[in-house]
């Protein structure tokens, strides 16, 4: 064994548990890990540890995409969500339509259309593409 092996094999043994996410509490101190490694890296490209955090950060983005993928969601999701958060009631949109019309698109039974979605994205201060 050359002796650049042995030192890569002596520090990928230290290494490796910081990049290694197996289940759920290894994903959990990776976020850890990761949280403090922004904290003390920030931005700086030139720091030492600046591509640990890029590598850590790409080790979670795929545990993350393989085991808490994000659902698809509808514009009629993204619109009860907000309806929740700012603690609205269907006749609290008027720009929507009236009580009935907004129950409608919540059920399903109609979509929301393009003055309606402009409308709603102004409201809330989102892309239009929320709702679509």
């Amino acid at each position: 064994m050359s002796v650049i092996t042995l030192q890569l094999q002596q520090s990928w043994t230290q290494v490796s548990p910081l990049l290694v996410i197996q289940d759920e509490r290894d994903y959990d101190l990776a976020i850890e890990r990761l949280n403090d490694l922004i904290d003390e890296v920030g931005t700086d490209e030139q720091h030492p540890l600046y591509s640990l955090l890029d590598t850590l950060g790409a080790v979670v983005h795929a545990w993350e995409e393989q085991h808490h993928p994000i659902p698809r969601s509808e514009g009629v999701d993204s619109l009860r969500f907000l309806m929740e958060e700012h603690e609205l009631t269907q006749s609290d949109l008027p720009e929507v339509g009236s009580q009935g019309v907004v129950s409608e698109i919540l059920g399903g039974k109609r979509k929301l259309n393009i003055r309606q979605i402009r409308a709603l994205s102004e409201r809330f201060g989102v892309s239009p593409s929320v709702f679509v």
